[in-house]
């Protein structure tokens, strides 16, 4: 899958999808169905709640496949977690670790992630070491 970033704005704030980190968890159009709706196209409608809704459910993305700039502000750098890092584990699914880490791939390359970060458990990903949601096609259990 390439690597591709789409926006969507609203006029006040901006919302930003990277296909290729989505896992596919739902959230968001569970969450918020009058802006997520993958039946259609675009699937992000970004003016079908106010801005501080939309900030909200997008904060509950798992992968980070969705984020927000807001618009008046659009060089400062994407809020990121002061806390401690902290893992979870999910049921039939990845490897979630919430906080700044450095991944340092078998290439010597690094990526840098906040906020959250979903890692394979099941080994099938496509996009290893990240989760592509490939665990609910296989029916992973773990």
């Amino acid at each position: 899958m390439k690597d591709i970033t789409k926006e969507y704005s609203n006029g006040e704030v901006t919302v930003v999808w990277k296909p290729k980190v989505c896992i596919h968890s739902e959230k968001c159009f569970k969450g918020l169905p009058e802006v997520f709706d993958p039946n259609k196209k675009p699937w992000i409608n970004a003016e079908g709640a106010d801005t501080d809704t939309i900030k909200a459910q997008i904060n509950k993305c798992p992968s980070g496949a969705l984020s927000y700039y807001m618009n008046d502000n659009k060089d400062e750098v994407e809020e990121t977690r002061k806390t401690e890092s902290i893992i979870e584990t999910i049921e039939n699914g990845p490897l979630m670790v919430y906080g700044n880490l450095t991944v340092k791939h078998h290439n010597g390359e690094e990526t840098k992630k906040s906020k959250v970060t979903a890692f394979c458990r099941c080994g099938a990903s496509g996009n290893k070491p990240y989760c592509d949601g490939t665990h609910a096609k296989i029916n992973f259990k773990g």
